[in-house]
């Protein structure tokens, strides 16, 4: 496996990966330069011809990674009306699937590259018409994907690339005979890359059934962050919260902030007392439908909304280039999802800012946090709604277990062998 780096910015050019002029040209009119580490070590493989599976998290630019090569090798090829697809990417959420499809037009604009998004929630009849109009590119939720190829409306037969993105939340998600039933469905000797966030067993037992001798590359392994990610803790009262949260948005740097929440009900309230207090703010949720959830995605990323509010179960799904901060109005109850969540700034060497608001009812979520990145976070008290009982609680949590762990008391007391 090769060696694990963090995100920071190579002094390699996409010139020297041996891109054609065209690719260039579109990475030009993006700004990009110089590839991330995933893409510095992905690239050369997936153009090499060989397997794949790589352990990256969203933001460090692994959708790049495997498109761009792709992109190059197709736009070489003759292209006719009817044509079937010779790519296939699985993704677990639509909002990824639609922002794979954006990537694809955005890089593959030189070279005509065509791309069907297929999921659900929407009217799959567009969708069939596109595809029998000639494709290159198929970005596919399962579900959805199923449902067209039993009605034969979908024909794998000359797909020569199957890529898996994100596959730990498609297992997750309970994808996993789906995933394994479409793979079948594409025809041998193919390329097939997998880029997942964790390598779990269950990742590595499905990389084996789909895959042959591939290499591994991992960049930013779970549980780190960007090193340009300013984290701050702000100890505020619950009443408290929403007050705070208005005061941090008053800021001339807070233009484009994603604000997340543990629940549902928290999110959409959140947008409405934003918007009642004189900022443009949407909520995204699993409550929302396909239509609702794009429209509100779409007004962020162009920057008509300026607060997007979302849950955990979207997190990953959203990839909007410019996000200058992330607020967690609730600390998540998994750790790993605080990851997920600050990773949605700070992306391609950008500098970013992560701000958790922790009431006496989070301090258990932050030391979960602390504990999974090895670090506390900075603490900021220079600010109207500083709580200093919330401060003094998490000061006397953390006293508490350090003495636990001195007196050999409950799980923390170490290895036999250190005692």
């Amino acid at each position: 496996m090769a060696p694990t780096r963090q995100e920071t910015m190579s002094r390699t050019t996409f010139a020297d990966l041996g891109f054609s002029e065209p690719i260039l040209r579109a990475l030009k009119d993006c700004g990009y330069e110089h590839p991330t580490p995933i893409q510095e070590e992905a690239i050369p493989i997936v153009m090499s011809g060989a397997d794949l599976i790589a352990t990256a998290q969203t933001g460090t630019g692994k959708t790049a990674a495997f498109t761009l090569p792709l992109i190059d090798d197709l736009g070489t090829r003759e292209a006719g009306p009817g044509d079937t697809p010779l790519v296939l990417v699985l993704t677990p959420t639509r909002e990824l699937a639609q922002q794979i499809d954006e990537n694809i037009r955005q890089y593959g604009k030189y070279v005509n590259s065509r791309v069907v998004t297929i999921v659900g929630g929407v009217a799959a009849e567009k969708q069939i018409r596109k595809l029998r109009q000639g494709v290159d590119f198929v970005v596919a939720t399962p579900g959805r994907l199923i449902d067209l190829l039993e009605r034969k409306e979908v024909d794998l037969s000359d797909v020569e690339f199957l890529i898996l993105d994100e596959a730990d939340r498609m297992l997750d998600m309970g994808f996993i005979h789906d995933v394994r039933w479409i793979a079948e469905q594409v025809p041998r000797p193919r390329q097939s890359l997998l880029f997942s966030a964790t390598m779990t067993a269950g990742v590595r037992s499905l990389a084996s059934g789909i895959q042959e001798d591939a290499q591994s590359v991992s960049v930013a392994p779970p549980s780190t962050v960007a090193d340009n990610i300013d984290q701050v803790v702000m100890f505020v009262e619950k009443k408290d919260k929403p007050n705070l949260l208005e005061e941090l948005l008053k800021g001339d740097d807070t233009e484009h902030t994603l604000v997340f929440t543990s629940r549902k009900v928290v999110a959409s309230q959140i947008a409405r007392m934003l918007e009642k207090r004189g900022v443009v703010a949407e909520a995204i949720h699993s409550d929302k439908n396909q239509s609702q959830r794009q429209k509100a995605l779409q007004k962020f990323m162009e920057g008509k909304v300026k607060v997007l509010v979302a849950t955990d179960i979207v997190a990953r799904g959203i990839d909007v280039e410019g996000i200058s901060h992330v607020i967690n109005y609730e600390l998540p109850e998994d750790a790993d999802n605080y990851v997920h969540r600050i990773g949605r700034t700070a992306r391609a060497g950008a500098k970013g800012t992560a701000v958790s608001l922790c009431s006496i009812e989070d301090i258990s979520n932050l030391r979960g946090v602390e504990r999974l990145l090895k670090e506390e976070l900075r603490e900021e008290t220079d600010q109207p709604f500083h709580s200093d009982l919330v401060q003094g609680a998490l000061a006397s949590a953390k006293k508490a277990a350090r003495q636990r762990a001195k007196t050999g008391q409950g799980r923390g007391s170490g290895s036999k062998w250190r005692r």
